[in-house]
């Protein structure tokens, strides 16, 4: 076969479809991949390309082969005729589909396999020669019977005892060039059954192509129709920038005072101000980093809402600007192209930039979902979409070190790093205080009449669960990460938003936390789960750390109890392999094909949990390593799947039919993007917030009122706080609800607790 192969990929709206493009250019040498949606091109389209292409590869997706809506043109693919022949290999919904074309039945299992492992069974021939043991990953509630179909012969097999019985595996057509197997050969933790079978079926291909086909030479006309090869990735000359600013740094070697002292040091107290904090209140987290705004800082909001208008304000002025030609996303970056700076001290992850939040909506936003409308609900307040703040004064802390650094990104700033050492040392004398005792937790309840708690409604809850569980059954989704919404109201209290996030630091201290106080909008969070992180170029890494499994530490809980209950649990180690198959199918749309799992499910200690975790890296070509490489993979990894499930678009469609108000702030992500180039984000969970019409304009005007609530003044503080579970097909929907309502009450019970000592 002259020249260098050309597959086909047909993408039925999976999250995996990535990491199956990367599988096939290791297996077939020099080949290259074009990515085609199901829906993408007509049928009469799509046989008029067939000529210059060596193989079709048909890829997983969610939903049914005999809905139409689901499958595409596959149904018809199958049917070709004999002239327009060409070797194809199906994956999961491919292998259904296939099935289902030469009339055999397409049935639900009895028990649900989604991030299970298998032994396959084969006879050693096809797809399967010389490959030798296989221990496969399977996303399927669906499976084939071939009893009735006299064109297909099975090829390998699973056997799930009592659970399913045997379960075929692959298949192939009996005359034509037609292979597929049932579980993902892409999944990072498919052994034997990935890459060689692949490659056998390349070995076929050939053979068959050889007796029956010629390929033609490729026409670049042809890219109109199926777009660019695989990887198509950012490109690698984004606008030059003539000039960048030097950061200027100063370093406090001995300065006796903790990240909640400086804080305070800069005027925290005063909600009148805006505020950034992002905390690395405990380990495996080092850098602290605290915002020294002010009447110049810019602070840059977005609302879905109002998708073509982007608000800028400073100095207590908002200025309204036209958003085109830009989106959201092109207009930040060209923002940060122009503020590019280099100098700054090596060691340190954040000289200067963007500081704040990602709603989950502005993510659901870049999946081109079609959702029915959702009527405006006014007791929910409508946070901005995206909540940043330009920050050009900062100090950070290095928890291991002690030291404090103050940087400034503004020319001629000498005298704001003599005044704020001598804001610092002048409150240096507050170093060393005891910590107030940690009251033993206990059952979530209202501290007074003054503060009332409202759940979600149980009964809603767990219907929704089950609701979810059918859409797992019937092949739609493999993972559903199912969310609700607990208001907190504080009424006549003397309590600030700072008090609770010292009490939440307090009880519970986490490697990701943040303060952030950006005009109406106030969001306190002790979240574990850092989302993305990226270096600055050059060499830009992407790492991904997604936390799926969580025990809680108490008496006898060890590690290796932990690891039991985490490690050795089939249904927690199921939840974590889908987020990082979905991670690794994300990256590798950024990056290409240097994506590999550095840690998988390894158990980690914090301060008060063990946590599974897994860590997935990619690297970028020197070709395309720059500046803007860590915000795409930003853009493209949005909404987290840890807080969606897989595939993504198809859960995230599912999830807005359960939850019937929008998540806003919570789960999207929170953190900060550097002058440098550099990035990181975490996942908006545990974390609680609030709108606060008083504080609209977020500058220091200096007239807005001191605090929150003044006593006995009858005004409400209307706090707002998600939690939620991943709900798989071994959810048990009470222990769910039990979950989250254990989630919800660790950061109510730092709303008890400051409460009380604020009434």
């Amino acid at each position: 076969m002259a020249g260098c192969p050309r597959v086909l990929l047909i993408d039925s709206y999976d999250s995996f479809t990535h990491n199956l493009a990367a599988l096939c250019q290791r297996a077939i040498p020099d080949c290259t991949v074009h990515i085609i949606r199901n829906d993408q091109l007509s049928l009469e389209q799509v046989i008029s390309v067939l000529p210059y292409f060596s193989a079709i590869i048909v890829g997983p997706g969610p939903g049914t082969p005999d809905r139409d809506e689901d499958v595409g043109i596959l149904k018809h693919l199958w049917k070709i005729s004999d002239d327009h022949l060409i070797p194809i290999f199906g994956v999961c919904l491919g292998l259904q589909s296939l099935a289902l074309a030469f009339n055999a039945e397409v049935r639900r299992l009895d028990v649900v396999k989604h991030g299970q492992i298998s032994r396959i069974y084969h006879d050693d021939s096809e797809l399967y020669e010389g490959v030798g043991d296989v221990h496969a990953v399977r996303y399927h509630s669906l499976h084939v019977d071939l009893t009735h179909s006299h064109h297909l012969e099975r090829l390998a097999w699973a056997d799930d005892g009592e659970e399913n019985g045997v379960v075929v595996m692959a298949i192939k057509h009996q005359t034509k060039p037609f292979w597929a197997v049932q579980y993902h050969p892409e999944s990072v933790r498919t052994s034997g059954g990935g890459e060689d079978v692949l490659r056998n079926f390349w070995r076929s291909a050939q053979s068959w192509t050889s007796a029956h086909r010629q390929v033609l030479p490729w026409d670049v006309k042809l890219d109109t129709l199926v777009g660019n090869p695989w990887p198509n990735l950012l490109s690698s000359s984004p606008p030059q920038v003539s000039t960048t600013v030097t950061v200027k740094t100063h370093v406090i070697k001995e300065l006796c005072l903790s990240v909640t002292d400086i804080c305070e040091a800069l005027g925290v107290d005063s909600d009148s101000t805006d505020f950034v904090l992002l905390d690395s209140a405990a380990q495996p987290g080092r850098f602290s980093i605290i915002g020294c705004l002010d009447d110049l800082s810019m602070r840059i909001n977005y609302h879905l809402e109002e998708p073509d208008t982007i608000k800028v304000t400073q100095c207590g002025r908002v200025t309204s600007m036209p958003l085109a030609p830009h989106d959201i996303w092109t207009w930040l970056a060209d923002f940060m192209r122009t503020r590019r700076a280099s100098g700054g001290d090596e060691h340190l992850p954040f000289w200067g930039g963007l500081i704040g939040y990602l709603s989950y909506e502005v993510g659901v936003a870049n999946l081109n979902s079609t959702f029915p409308p959702r009527a405006h609900d006014s007791s929910f307040p409508q946070h901005p979409d995206v909540n940043m703040v330009y920050v050009d004064r900062t100090i950070v802390v290095d928890s291991f070190t002690g030291q404090v650094y103050l940087q400034t990104l503004r020319v001629d700033d000498d005298a704001w790093f003599t005044t704020i050492k001598g804001v610092l040392k002048s409150h240096s004398h507050s170093y060393g205080r005891q910590p107030e005792p940690i009251k033993p937790r206990s059952r979530a309840k209202a501290a007074s009449s003054d503060m009332t708690v409202q759940l979600p409604d149980r009964a809603t809850y767990i219907s929704r669960i089950r609701q979810a569980k059918e859409y797992l059954y019937s092949g739609d989704s493999y993972e559903l990460c199912l969310t609700a919404p607990s208001r907190i109201s504080l009424k006549s209290t003397k309590l600030t938003s700072w008090d609770l996030y010292k009490t939440l630091r307090k009880r519970n201290p986490a490697p990701h936390a943040a303060y952030l106080r950006l005009g109406a909008s106030t969001l306190v969070s002790s979240s574990p789960e850092r989302f993305l992180s990226y270096s600055r170029p050059p060499g830009v890494v992407c790492q991904l750390r997604p936390i799926k499994g969580t025990v809680r530490k108490g008496p006898g809980v060890t590690r290796a109890v932990a690891e039991q209950a985490l490690v050795g649990s089939p249904k927690e180690v199921a939840e974590n392999l889908m987020i990082v198959d979905l991670i690794r199918h994300d990256l590798h749309g950024v990056v290409g094909n240097d994506v590999t799992v550095k840690q998988f499910c390894s158990v980690e200690e914090y301060h008060t949990v063990w946590q599974l975790v897994s860590v997935i890296e990619g690297r970028a070509d020197a070709a395309h390593d720059h500046h803007e490489l860590g915000w795409e993979a930003l853009r493209r990894s949005l909404p987290p799947g840890s807080m969606t499930g897989a595939p993504k678009k198809r859960s995230v469609e599912i999830l807005h039919t359960l939850e019937v108000e929008p998540r806003g702030i919570y789960s999207g992500v929170f953190g900060y993007w550097c002058v440098s180039g550099a990035g990181d984000w975490s996942v908006t969970i545990r974390t609680c917030f609030k709108h606060d019409p008083h504080r609209e304009q977020g500058c220091a005007t200096g007239n807005q009122r001191q605090g929150h609530n003044d006593a006995g003044s009858g005004v409400n503080d209307e706090w707002m706080l998600g939690a939620g579970g991943a709900i798989t097909a071994l959810s048990d929907p009470e222990a769910e609800w039990e979950e989250m309502i254990v989630k919800v009450e660790s950061v109510l019970q730092a709303f008890e607790e400051a409460h009380s000592q604020h009434v």
